[in-house]
């Protein structure tokens, strides 16, 4: 039985509806949402199938589910809040805000290396303990004590989970508020935005608990993968399977500010985040801010963590158009050449491109393979694209 899509769609992102509707019918998709903004006018809010398919529960017009990295881009935004307010400088030492970082190796770290994924600590080299990654201040104090994995600034590797606590420190340190109440104050009562760095125990939300990818016979896998599952000392292993014992799906840790992928929201509610960013006015960062935010601040040919080409600016990702390297699935993310957001694990995104003034977002509560984007949601981000007039050029991004 086709799964019934719910919603509204411009009848000019008919396309994009059509491959929403052929994921269910075809890819795999069990629950998700998808919704597209352009110059502050909502073209596009739909969602369809199931949050939990064991319970039989429908996905709502307002179910949210963790979004994993995209995460890191709330994150990001209420750093670039306060270096917009000159209480935050990309040039300064990060021992100017945090003294107790300043040590093993980490000691010219700088503010800007922290943003660009490039302060040497992707990851904890002892075992967090259980329940770990729900106590902030633990967190932060394995952080200070770690050894830097490389001299900082001297190349860029993931920092998966772990640039919530580096980045998200340096807000506490200089707001005087938690990551969470920050983004709380300064971005979600500002756009309206239904999304949660740490959702307050009396919220009422409807949850879709998420589904883990179970790997295919077919499968081809990435040399992450590969690392991940036979070298235990690599960082990637420790990056993704040193977490304390993490269950996402647990109320508790939905409660606790996880500012690298612990965020909590949905298509909409991340579209309401980037819908000023896209616009350009003025509500969150100004325009020269917003400017910077758009512009490439680190790449590389080889990530240290991803083992995959990747670039960034300053806390965000832009496009990644890894195909014609035949790097395995999923190693792509192509969005707006202006565009700047992030992924998250299994394959959800959210972005803002000021170029065409189009806020845009993905979230669904089944996993799917890769590293970054898999073709459900590639499919919506091109239909998209394509439906206000833009082609890919090269190194692959969508222009005018």
């Amino acid at each position: 039985m086709a799964t019934m899509v719910k919603g509204r769609c411009d009848p000019k992102f008919a396309e994009l509806k059509e491959e929403f509707e052929r994921s269910f019918a075809e890819r795999g998709e069990v629950g998700a949402s998808v919704c597209l903004s352009v110059n502050g006018e909502t073209k596009v809010d739909l969602w369809g199938g199931k949050a939990n398919p064991e319970t039989g529960e429908d996905w709502q017009e307002d179910t949210i589910s963790i979004v994993f990295s995209c995460s890191k881009a709330a994150t990001s935004l209420c750093a670039h809040i306060l270096i917009d307010r000159g209480e935050l400088k990309p040039s300064a030492l990060v021992a100017d805000y945090w003294p107790e970082f300043a040590k093993n190796g980490k000691e010219k770290t700088t503010v800007q290396m922290m943003l660009n994924h490039e302060s040497a600590l992707p990851t904890l080299r002892d075992p967090v303990r259980p329940g770990g990654y729900l106590d902030w201040d633990y967190m932060i104090r394995r952080l200070e004590d770690e050894e830097a994995f490389w001299e900082p600034g001297t190349r860029n590797g993931y920092h998966m989970i772990n640039f919530g606590w580096t980045v998200g420190e340096l807000i506490r340190r200089v707001s005087g508020k938690s990551l969470g109440t920050f983004f709380r104050d300064e971005v979600a009562a500002k756009t309206g935005a239904r999304f949660w760095l740490g959702l307050p125990e009396d919220a009422d939300v409807h949850i879709a608990p998420i589904r883990t990818y179970e790997p295919k016979p077919t499968d081809v896998p990435t040399e992450f993968t590969l690392k991940l599952m036979t070298d235990p000392e690599s960082i990637q292993h420790k990056s993704f399977m040193n977490s304390g014992g993490w269950d996402f799906n647990d109320r508790k840790s939905q409660a606790a500010e996880i500012g690298g992928g612990g965020g909590l929201s949905n298509a909409r509610g991340q579209v309401a985040m980037y819908t000023p960013l896209a616009m350009n006015d003025g509500t969150l960062v100004s325009s020269e801010r917003l400017a910077n935010m758009t512009m490439v601040s680190t790449a590389t040919q080889r990530d240290a963590t991803l083992l995959v080409p990747t670039r960034f600016a300053s806390g965000f990702m832009k496009s990644m158009d890894n195909r014609a390297l035949n790097l395995g699935p999923g190693t792509s993310a192509i969005i707006g050449d202006k565009a700047f957001g992030h992924v998250g694990a299994g394959g959800s995104i959210g972005f803002a491109d000021p170029e065409c003034g189009m806020a845009f977002s993905y979230t669904m509560n089944q996993m799917g393979g890769g590293l970054l984007l898999n073709d459900r949601c590639q499919s919506l981000v091109d239909a998209a694209y394509r439906a206000i007039g833009y082609r890919t050029n090269a190194p692959g991004a969508w222009v005018q």
